[in-house]
């Protein structure tokens, strides 16, 4: 991994606020169950030590108990599409200025913090806008996750450019492919994405034959893997799936045949090739964004829809379907998708998890869809932390609990391992922290704020919540005294803990 990515460097000042946090669970994203009776010390933004919670906190750190909550890394969604979900003006009303987005995809990054995912990877977005709110968020305009991107999709010249203007890079040859590649590294992006299919949701492509030559994946690889970043490929049918094996990319994404090629598997295994899943895309396409499994039924409640087959957005209220092409093929495809999953548990594939829908903070449903498609909470968790963190090339920075590491970590108000609904539930997100400072979270926000009892304020997001009233406090003014106690350290009371904004010219940020 460069040790520039632009991501990392992209990063907010570390907190300069020494924290204990006690009396908790402590998933430390691995895989293995929770323990309790940990407690985790936070210094200068870092993991500095993992402690029995009986021992004494250091004289200089605040102290948050837990009270019996669960602390997990920061989730990590590691296949993510950063854009904008615009409303509708009404007949009459004035049409939209051309840059409203930009402040559309600040509140949902916002509320992507607020969901307790500290780090996004975007895997093809439209124009500059992810690079200009990274820029926007490194110099303090907003709080938002950490943010990867491919800049442009490097693709052949194929329908997909036409149904995506600005998403695509499209080349041919491997000379064209390596220059695509450069302009990407040149504009800041911090991994480089290929589609060596086309895309399920594009009714002239046909994801079956391989979309791009072995000469021009080859190319790719060789070029990205010089300059030390990673690889991604869009892969769906088996012929370009195997060609993105075979020529060494990094991460896989959908690979929704791979059941039928347990060798691909096998091999994917042996060299630490990722596989992404995004069983959420196949659902939506389907019309069935309101189900959890496929077969029994499982309905995700605050989500529900009124029509069954019919997609949603939170602006545009129900949608179009899809055409009846692309949702039967849909259908066949969450099928595979779920063969595929299951035989890659088995052989030993590394996964990680990303949702691939909108709006693009619902990350807990796909992580909620991978559990009823064969993976214990435990191991979709570890997909979503420590899985996902391996995928993008920073598990050294990011993805467990273990001295070293970035404090970005999140805390439930409950037991998601044993309850994994709670992952959707907004109110049962107590707290998350990014580089060791509380920024996010239940704890943080009025009661009345939380239960709907009380209007909000002016909000910050658009999109609906899928546990109720949504939040616009993603920069809280102060933490309630209640969650910070320094018996030891009576000089600071948690109100210490000012807002992002409020310490953009100080070092605790």
């Amino acid at each position: 991994m460069p040790p520039r990515l632009p991501a990392l460097l992209a990063e907010p000042p570390r907190a300069g606020i020494p924290l204990w946090l006690t009396g908790g669970a402590i998933f430390d994203g691995t895989g293995s169950a929770a323990r309790p009776g940990v407690a985790v010390l936070v210094r200068d933004g870092v993991i500095a030590a993992i402690a029995p919670a009986g021992e004494p906190p250091p004289a200089d750190a605040d102290v948050i108990e837990l009270d019996g909550r669960t602390l997990l890394p920061g989730l990590i969604d590691a296949h993510a599409h950063v854009r904008a979900e615009l409303p509708v003006p009404d007949p009459g009303a004035e049409p939209l200025l051309p840059n409203t987005r930009g402040h559309f995809i600040a509140a949902d990054l916002r509320e992507t913090l607020r969901r307790g995912i500290t780090t996004v990877r975007d895997v093809g977005s439209y124009d500059d806008i992810v690079f200009e709110a990274r820029q926007a968020m490194r110099y303090g305009a907003f709080r938002g996750p950490r943010l990867l991107t491919c800049g442009a999709i490097v693709s052949a010249t194929a329908p997909g450019g036409r149904w995506f203007p600005g998403m695509y890079r499209e080349a041919d040859g491997p000379d064209d492919v390596r220059r695509a590649v450069r302009e990407q590294l040149r504009r800041g992006a911090d991994f480089i994405k290929v589609m060596t299919t086309g895309a399920r949701s594009v009714e002239l492509e046909d994801p079956d034959p391989a979309q791009m030559t072995r000469e021009e994946v080859a190319t790719l690889v060789e070029e990205t893997h010089r300059q030390g970043y990673r690889t991604a490929a869009h892969a769906e049918g088996l012929a370009g799936t195997e060609l993105a094996i075979l020529q060494g990319i990094d991460t896989i994404e959908h690979g929704i045949y791979l059941n039928q090629r347990p060798d691909l598997l096998g091999r994917m295994a042996a060299s630490g090739q990722v596989l992404v899943p995004t069983l959420s895309c196949f659902y939506g396409v389907a019309g069935l964004d309101h189900q959890i499994g496929i077969d029994d039924g499982a309905i995700d409640e605050p989500n529900a829809r009124d029509r069954v087959g019919v997609a949603y957005s939170p602006c545009h209220g129900p949608e179009r379907p899809w055409t009846p092409l692309l949702v039967q093929l849909a259908h066949y495809n969450l099928r595979q998708a779920d063969l595929t999953l299951r035989a890659a548990l088995a052989a030993g594939v590394t996964v990680a998890a990303g949702h691939d829908w909108h709006p693009f903070w619902d990350h807990a449903l796909e992580l909620r869809r991978m559990i009823a498609h064969g993976m214990t909470p435990a191991q979709s968790l570890a997909a979503a932390t420590a899985g996902a963190a391996y995928a993008l090339g920073i598990g050294e920075h990011v993805g467990t609990i273990a001295a070293g590491k970035v404090a970005d970590l999140v805390v439930f108000d409950g037991d998601p391992l044993a309850e994994p609904a709670l992952l959707s539930r907004r109110d049962a997100i107590w707290l998350v922290l990014q580089s060791g400072a509380p920024v996010a979270g239940a704890a943080l926000e009025p009661a009345q704020l939380r239960t709907g009892a009380a209007p909000e304020p002016a909000a910050t997001s658009h999109s609906s919540s899928s546990s109720g009233t949504q939040s616009s406090t993603a920069c809280p003014t102060s933490v309630p005294r209640e969650i910070a106690v320094a018996p030891n350290r009576s000089r600071r009371s948690s109100s210490a803990w000012s807002s992002p904004a409020d310490r953009s010219n100080g070092s605790a940020s």
